[in-house]
C-alpha cells in the first residue's frame, strides 16, 4: 500500500506541525510500501539550505517531493495575513491540479492530508482519501459533504468527534489519534540537570519553571508570565520558543521586559528541545480556557515531549489536556488563574517525592504515545 501526503505548508519550519508531519511520514514509511510527501515551494528565509530530514531527525525512509508553486509572500508584508493565506491557497491547488492530472498509480495510493480545503480536488483524483483534523473551518457547513465522501477521519482529540459526530458525521469512520512523540531523542540524553543546564546557559542555582513553544494567546503564555509575581525570587520562569511574528516573540517580549523572574529565549532548534525540557524543574501547559482551539481541540506536542522528559508537568484543568494527563501524572490548575497556577508550582517545587511520582507516572504513560504506534493505529483503521 502506498500513501500520498499532501500538506499546503512550509517545512522545515519553527512550528509544530513541521515535527508532525515529517515524524508521521517517516512512521508510515516504515510501515507502507511507500510514502510521499508533496508541500509547495513555499519561501522560509529562516530555514534556507536546512534539509528537512536532518533537522527533524527522520530516517530517510520516505520520498519527500517539493512542488513548484508561486509564493506571494510580498502580500504578507504589505497586507493582512488571512489575504495571503487565500491567495497562497490558491495558487497551491492550481499546482496541485497538473501535479494530479500527470501523477501515474493513483488508484493505488492512500491520499492523505491535513488541509480541508483540498478535499474537493483531492476526491476527484483518489477513491480514498483520509483527512486528519488538528482544527475545524468556521463554515462547518461548507466541508461537510467532503467530510462525508473521505474514507476515514482521524482527530486529535475526543473534542474534535465529539463536534463532528454532532454534524452528523459517522462516528464509526472518525478515528481519535492523539499527538505523539519520539522517545529516543530524550533517552539519548545521558547528562545531569546541572550539566544540562550548564551547556544551555541556564542559572544552575535557581528553580526553573519552563514552557517551550509559541506565545500566541490561546496557548496561555501571559498567564503563566503573570504567574511569577507570585513565586519566590528564586523561581525563574524560561521561555523557550516563538517565533519574530508581529503578535509572538516580539510583543510578548516588550509586555514583560520589566520582569525579572521571566526569561525569554526565543525560538531554539528542535533537536536542543529535550535537553532544555530535562534541564528544568516544573515543565508547565498554561492553554486558556478562553479559546475553543485551547479547550477542546488542541493535542499538544509539547504534553507529549513534557511527560518523555521525566520532568513534572503543571497544566491547565482543561478538557484538551484531560484526554492524557490525569491527578496521576500531572497537577492542575484553574485555567487562566495565575495565582492558582503559582500555588501548584510551589507545591510541587516543595514536594520532591510528588514531583518524581507524578513525573515517573508520565513518563510510563508516553510510552503509548510514539509516532510509530500512533501510525499504526491510524493504518489499521483506515484498513479496518
Amino acid at each position: 500500500m502506498k500513501i500520498l501526503y499532501f500538506s499546503n505548508s512550509r517545512i522545515p519550519t519553527e512550528k509544530g506541525y513541521g515535527i508532525q508531519i515529517m515524524k508521521m511520514c517517516q512512521s508510515f514509511g516504515a510501515i507502507m510500501d511507500s510514502v510521499v510527501l508533496v508541500t509547495p515551494t513555499k519561501k522560509n528565509k529562516a530555514f534556507i539550505g536546512v534539509d528537512a530530514f536532518d533537522y527533524y531527525r527522520v530516517k530517510r525512509n520516505f520520498f519527500f517531493q517539493k512542488l513548484w508553486c508561486l509564493d506571494p509572500s510580498w502580500i504578507a508584508e504589505k497586507m493582512r495575513q488571512g489575504i495571503y493565506i487565500k491567495i497562497q491557497a490558491t495558487f497551491w491547488l492550481v499546482s496541485l491540479f497538473f501535479y494530479l492530472i500527470f501523477k501515474k498509480n493513483k488508484s493505488s495510493c492512500i491520499c492523505y492530508t491535513r488541509d480541508e480545503y483540498s478535499l474537493p480536488l483531492l476526491q476527484l483524483f483518489f477513491r480514498r482519501v483520509v483527512w486528519e483534523a488538528h482544527t475545524l473551518p468556521r463554515n462547518t457547513k461548507r466541508y461537510f459533504q467532503y467530510w462525508q465522501r473521505c474514507s476515514r477521519l482521524v482527530v486529535i482529540t475526543q473534542g474534535l468527534k465529539d463536534e463532528l459526530t454532532a454534524l452528523g458525521l459517522a462516528n464509526d469512520n472518525i478515528l481519535v489519534a492523539p499527538d505523539a512523540v519520539d522517545l529516543s531523542e530524550f533517552e539519548e540524553i545521558k547528562s545531569t540537570k546541572r550539566e544540562l543546564r550548564q551547556k544551555l546557559g541556564l542559572p544552575v542555582d535557581k528553580n526553573i519553571i519552563m514552557y517551550t513553544g509559541h506565545l500566541y494567546d490561546w496557548k496561555g503564555t501571559q498567564c503563566l508570565a503573570d504567574a511569577a509575581q507570585f513565586l519566590a525570587d528564586q523561581d525563574h520562569i524560561v521561555f523557550v520558543g516563538g517565533s519574530d511574528e508581529k503578535f509572538d516573540l516580539g510583543s510578548f517580549r516588550s509586555q514583560n521586559k520589566t520582569n525579572q523572574r521571566v526569561l525569554i529565549l526565543g525560538y531554539r532548534p528542535y533537536d536542543q528541545i529535550p535537553a532544555y525540557l530535562k534541564s528544568a524543574d516544573v515543565l508547565v501547559l498554561p492553554n486558556s480556557a478562553h479559546h475553543q482551539k485551547s479547550k477542546t481541540w488542541t493535542s499538544p506536542l509539547k504534553l507529549f515531549m513534557y511527560m518523555a522528559s521525566g520532568t513534572p508537568i503543571v497544566a491547565a484543568n482543561l478538557p484538551s489536556l484531560n484526554e492524557i494527563l490525569n491527578p496521576e501524572n500531572a497537577i492542575f490548575y484553574q485555567p487562566d488563574d495565575p495565582a492558582d497556577m503559582a500555588n501548584v508550582i510551589k507545591k510541587l517545587l516543595t514536594n520532591q517525592s510528588l514531583a518524581i511520582k507524578i513525573s515517573a507516572k508520565a513518563y510510563s504513560d508516553v510510552q503509548n504515545h510514539t509516532w510509530s504506534k500512533r501510525a499504526q493505529k491510524i493504518i489499521d483503521f483506515i484498513n479496518s
